[in-house]
């Protein structure tokens, strides 16, 4: 079931069931599979294409759980993607609006089209046993399955967040807004909401944020008024934070450390035009040339390098930056509500491995670092172990470094600002400001 031998689908089911065995079986991430399967199909049915896979990712513990429940024994080999299938007919019967005659003949009906006509006895059984049983009314086993989070995960944030983490829980079940930033070098916000009012875009203005509007439907964004001449980019509200907590001065050298795809650093220009300089920086060349895209649609330039944050000397000109935005790569478990396969994809083992990276960088990056310069840290994670653990080590192990105290409610025990998912309609992120010693 490898994605090279996807072919063209005549039933969008068999297609769903086949983007959810390669991020579930293949560990492919959504970001990979599901705009080649998309691509294939009708604008209206790619919206309920993306609607379903995510769906199921969202609620896969209770999906799986039905699965034992009514499967006998597992599928295997070329049968196996026929689990997802069946996974794919219960989100349908339990979490949408699809009508059961539908939701059994369509799913059933998906067998020919993955060649596994052979289980169409087995799949049509299940479903009509699920509504028999009224399954879906049932409440779930136990508070881990109905969080739809895998077990590791679970007890991470329970321990974490104690009496908080059935809000923190509902919240990552929700699906995102879209939020935009309003690029200032091309328009304001008060002229971008006209354009948008006059296109019957539905919006709300927060006023948390100076640059700031949410769709409150979702919308393609490319058709929205301004897109080709750079009016907005997408870019959510916490992660709109960064630019302002870092504050760029006049005649600043700074660095955005990780930048792909290049919104905090379009941001900081946003704010500060008369920047010295402004370096953009990514390991990954693909995701480079997204900061340019970026950039071109904008109407931003700044210099972009391909390089390794843990090997600063295979880039770094020896010119040392006024401020640092070092935006971490992380677990990314602040944005599962909106990319729910990164619940599937991370594993316990990951979240060590990545502190260690994070450890690691922030050590070599702080070298950079001018004395009296700013280093704002930024993870997408709610992991204590990535963000206030992360800053609490640097903090013991180097001497020159303290907490801004003028940020937020920093305390040495809890440093820097942990944002969840909901908080304000904003994803989870965490920052800390960090001051350099002169």
């Amino acid at each position: 079931m490898k994605s090279k031998n996807i072919k063209k689908s005549s039933n969008i089911r068999a297609d769903a069931a086949k983007i959810l065995y390669q991020i579930l079986e293949e560990g492919q991430s959504a970001r990979e599979c599901l705009p080649a399967i998309q691509a294939l199909h009708k604008d209206q049915d790619k919206a309920w294409l993306q609607e379903m896979v995510y769906g199921v990712l969202r609620q896969l513990p209770i999906l799986q759980f039905w699965l034992r429940e009514l499967l006998d024994k597992p599928l295997k080999n070329r049968f196996k993607i026929v689990e997802h299938l069946i996974m794919l007919g219960f989100y349908q019967l339990a979490f949408t609006r699809v009508s059961q005659h539908a939701a059994v003949s369509e799913t059933v009906a998906a067998t020919q089209s993955l060649n596994t006509i052979a289980m169409k006895g087995l799949v049509n059984g299940i479903l009509r046993n699920f509504i028999r049983e009224e399954m879906a009314n049932q409440a779930a086993p136990n508070e881990q399955i109905a969080s739809g989070l895998p077990k590791w995960l679970y007890k991470k944030l329970l321990a974490a967040y104690g009496k908080n983490t059935p809000t923190l829980l509902e919240n990552m079940q929700h699906k995102a807004p879209i939020w935009l930033r309003v690029n200032t070098t091309k328009t304001n916000r008060k002229a971008f909401s006209q354009a948008l009012t006059e296109s019957g875009i539905d919006f709300e203005i927060p006023t948390s944020h100076s640059q700031a509007i949410i769709l409150n439907k979702g919308y393609d964004v490319t058709s929205l008024p301004g897109f080709d001449n750079g009016w907005f980019a997408v870019q959510d509200g916490a992660a709109q934070l960064a630019a302002e907590y870092i504050a760029p001065q006049a005649e600043d050298n700074i660095l955005d450390c990780c930048a792909a795809p290049g919104g905090k650093t379009c941001h900081l220009i946003e704010l500060q035009p008369q920047l010295k300089s402004v370096t953009a920086l990514e390991i990954d060349k693909v995701r480079a040339n997204r900061i340019q895209e970026n950039f071109d649609r904008l109407g931003h330039s700044a210099q972009i390098l391909t390089g390794d944050a843990s090997q600063p000397d295979s880039w770094w000109d020896g010119n040392l930056y006024d401020r640092i935005l070092l935006d971490a790569p992380c677990s990314a478990t602040g944005i599962i509500r909106r990319h729910p396969d990164i619940k599937w994809l991370r594993k316990a083992k990951d979240i060590e491995v990545l502190a260690l990276l994070q450890s690691n960088i922030i050590d070599k990056i702080w070298t950079l670092l001018k004395p009296g310069g700013t280093l704002l840290y930024a993870t997408c994670s709610i992991l204590p172990e990535e963000n206030q653990q992360q800053i609490i080590q640097f903090l013991a192990r180097t001497a020159n470094a303290k907490l801004d105290e003028s940020f937020g409610n920093d305390a040495t025990n809890k440093p820097g600002r942990q944002i969840l998912p909901g908080d304000l309609q904003m994803d989870g992120f965490y920052y800390a400001r960090l001051l350099k010693s002169i």
